[in-house]
């Protein structure tokens, strides 16, 4: 029967350990999809061009895999199967509300939480002792880098099963692999960066907003007393 560990308390995304913990902690996530319910509901009552949507809804899920994969490699007690099945089950929910949102205004967000989705597979697959480091970084985590593997592979324990981690074999050769890379570093930090800028450029701003054929438009009455405003709408309009 599969071994029951208690972790020590977290107010990190930690895994729960009772029936009444696990419904008040999967209220966690149910939280995140009311908040990103809400989020969708205001954007589109307010008329924001769908461009606008697509990029804000795609920074919030950068965002989220930030926090989530950073706390995963600070807290041991995040670095658990127990809570590796966790985290899957909170991505399994957002993935469906991706797909509910659509490509037209979720654009790219599952691909924003490439490094916490991947991470996460590492921390639930059985058998970690037989997996290369090729198969690792190639399969398992092509878009982590061995910095990052490492420090996973290091702070992971099963408090389920009791399984091992990776062979030492493995552990002695990414160990070596960062050693010499980190000489070429700028940076020897494994966390990702919490950059929460929006990118875009003018030329897409044109292309996401439509074209308004001014002559279409009804003038407010208070301002359909000055032949100012009117021109503004109606280039024909003489000014007096």
């Amino acid at each position: 029967a599969p071994k029951t560990t208690r972790t020590p308390a977290s107010r990190s995304f930690k895994s729960p350990s009772s029936t009444g913990a696990q419904q008040q902690l999967s209220s966690h996530w149910d939280r995140i999809i009311a908040f990103l319910d809400s989020l969708m509901i205001q954007l589109r009552h307010n008329h924001v061009p769908s461009f606008f949507i697509r990029k804000l809804i795609t920074q919030v899920f950068s965002f989220i895999n930030i926090q989530l994969f950073n706390s995963l490699l600070l807290r041991r007690e995040c670095c658990t199967f127990s809570n590796g099945e966790y985290v899957k089950s909170g991505l399994a929910e957002l993935e469906k509300w991706i797909g509910n949102a659509t490509e037209e205004l979720a654009g790219t967000s599952w691909h924003e939480l490439n490094y916490i989705r991947q991470a996460v597979g590492f921390l639930v697959i059985h058998q970690k002792r037989k997996k290369s480091l090729s198969e690792i970084t190639q399969d398992l985590c092509p878009v982590l880098t061995v910095r990052q593997i490492y420090r996973i592979c290091t702070m992971y324990w099963d408090d389920k099963y009791s399984t091992q981690s990776v062979s030492a074999e493995v552990v002695a050769n990414m160990r070596d692999s960062v050693s010499k890379n980190s000489r070429n570093l700028e940076s020897n930090s494994f966390l990702l960066d919490d950059d929460l800028s929006i990118p875009f450029s003018t030329d897409d701003i044109s292309k996401a907003i439509p074209y308004v054929d001014p002559t279409n438009v009804v003038l407010p009455l208070v301002l359909s007393e000055y032949q100012s405003a009117q021109r503004v709408f109606d280039p024909m309009v003489a000014v007096s």
